[in-house]
Parts: structure tokens; C-alpha cells; sequence
């Protein structure tokens, strides 16, 4: 499905369902370099479940039209805009990484538009060293070795998904590889500069899962402690041997984690 936000083309996957904004609204946020791929499969799931589902591909991420936006709050008024164009009046938003930042700054912005939080591989500031920002910013693609190589829990680095003959590692460089290096740079950058965390997490008026990898290395389970301590209604869930990519690792324990955290907060 295709909008116009703000003169530029938005792209945003629907789940193979024709996009019904009366329904239930779930929007999927995905992580820096990234697109609207990395929720594929649960994305599917709520979309022929009940629910209008979109998983949107940021500005200058995968088909929609750049720039990519500076910060997380340009982000999160961006998410807002987008709801405006695609008739959705409130949503459940489930963010990932850079995503999760966006979800929890659109919640503590745009306090009305949003009924519930998952935020998945997140902390409440997300600092990036700065070696891998410089090489974000010059197009080094030991860049995007060192996000995969940290992003990617272990045991998936060696096989073990539910899909034979798929390679999570690979995928996930091939996906960096195919996204702008400028891009990427920016999202770091951003990552890297929020500092409002703490602030926003106390704004949040909604419940809010937070999906923690037990083996997560970017973002570890102590930092995705600390957020749901902060948030006024956590529902933190910790997931034995996922790493900081856990949609893509264990896609159907991700799943289920969000299916049980959102049929309970599902507007009737």
C-alpha cells in the first residue's frame, strides 16, 4: 500500500489483506538500516486475524522516498502523520530497535493516537560507539559486519531457523547491504542521540511489553530492564536464546508473545 505523506511516497506492507482502517490497528516499526521486511511473519499473522496491520517502511528505508529523517522525534511525528493519511484514529505500535525508540517517543508525543506499546530489542538510550558510527558515515561495510555480528544471537548465526535453508546472519547483511549507507548512518546517529528515554517512558499512558532477548548483545537484558522499570505499565517478557534480532531468530515465539500481549489490550 502506497501514501503521500508530507509530498513523499510511503510504502507500507498490509499482510497480504486489503488495509481496512475501521479494524483494530497494529502499525510494525522496524530498526535502523532496516525495512518493513524484518516483520514479515507476524505481520501476516494479525493481518488475517482481525486486525489492520501495516508495516511501514520509514523515509529513505526500503520503497519509501527519502530523506531519512534526522531524530526520533521527527520519526515519531512522522508515524503520526502517516495514521492521519491512512484514516487510523489509534494504534497498537510494535517497534523494533531504532523502531522501539520511534514506538515509545510516538506514545509520549501523540499520547491519544496509541493503545498499547511493544517494544522489542530496546533500551532506554540507545548510545552507538563511535567507530561504528564512523564507518556508518563513510560507507564502510565493517559497518554492517559489526551490526550483523552483534545483531544476530549465536545460535543463529550457525542455522537453527524454523525455515530449512534459510540463514538469519545472511539475511540480515544482505538486508543492510541492500539499504542506503547514508542511511544507515543517519539512523545511528539518531539511536545515538536520544536522550529523552526516561522522559517519554514516563509519559506513556498505555500498557507496554517489553520483549527482552536473553542473549541480546546490543541491547541486553539489563537495559531492556531498566526501560520497563520506567514505564508506568510494563509487561516485560525475557526470551531464553533470542539475540537482539528475535522477530527474525524465534519468529513464532515472537509471535506468540505479541498475540498474548495484544489480544489483551485488542479495542472491542
Amino acid at each position: 500500500m502506497e501514501l503521500t505523506v508530507e509530498g513523499k511516497r510511503v510504502f507500507a506492507a498490509t499482510g497480504g489483506r486489503d488495509f481496512d482502517p475501521a479494524l483494530p490497528a497494529v502499525i510494525f516499526l522496524h530498526g535502523a538500516g532496516m525495512d518493513r521486511s524484518v516483520w514479515s511473519g507476524q505481520l501476516r499473522y494479525f493481518a488475517s486475524h482481525g486486525w489492520a496491520a501495516l508495516a511501514l517502511d520509514l523515509p529513505g528505508h526500503g520503497r519509501s522516498e527519502g530523506p531519512a529523517l534526522p531524530d526520533i522525534p521527527a520519526m515519531a511525528d512522522w508515524v503520526a502523520a502517516v495514521m492521519d493519511k491512512a484514516g487510523i484514529a489509534k494504534a497498537a505500535l510494535a517497534g523494533h530497535s531504532m523502531g522501539a525508540l520511534v514506538a515509545l517517543a510516538t506514545a509520549a508525543r501523540h499520547q491519544e493516537r496509541v493503545s498499547a506499546l511493544a517494544l522489542l530489542g530496546a533500551a532506554l538510550h540507545m548510545p552507538v560507539h563511535p567507530d561504528l558510527l564512523e564507518a556508518a558515515r563513510t560507507g564502510n561495510h565493517a559497518a554492517i559486519d559489526s551490526m550483523v555480528n552483534w545483531g544476530v544471537g549465536r545460535p543463529a548465526h550457525i542455522g537453527g531457523h524454523i525455515a530449512p535453508g534459510l540463514w538469519v546472519a545472511g539475511a540480515s547483511l544482505r538486508l543492510l547491504e541492500r539499504g542506503d549507507s547514508a542511511v544507515l548512518a543517519s539512523d545511528l546517529a539518531a539511536c545515538n542521540d536520544y536522550a529523552e528515554g526516561r522522559d517519554d517512558a514516563a509519559k506513556v499512558l498505555v500498557p507496554a511489553l517489553v520483549l527482552i532477548g536473553a542473549a541480546d548483545r546490543m541491547t541486553p537484558p539489563k537495559a531492556g530492564r531498566a526501560l520497563a522499570e520506567a514505564l508506568p505499565d510494563p509487561r516485560p517478557v525475557e526470551m531464553a536464546g533470542a539475540g537482539h534480532m528475535m522477530m527474525v531468530e524465534k519468529p513464532d515465539t515472537t509471535l506468540d508473545v505479541l498475540k498474548g500481549f495484544l489480544a489483551g489490550v485488542k479495542p472491542v
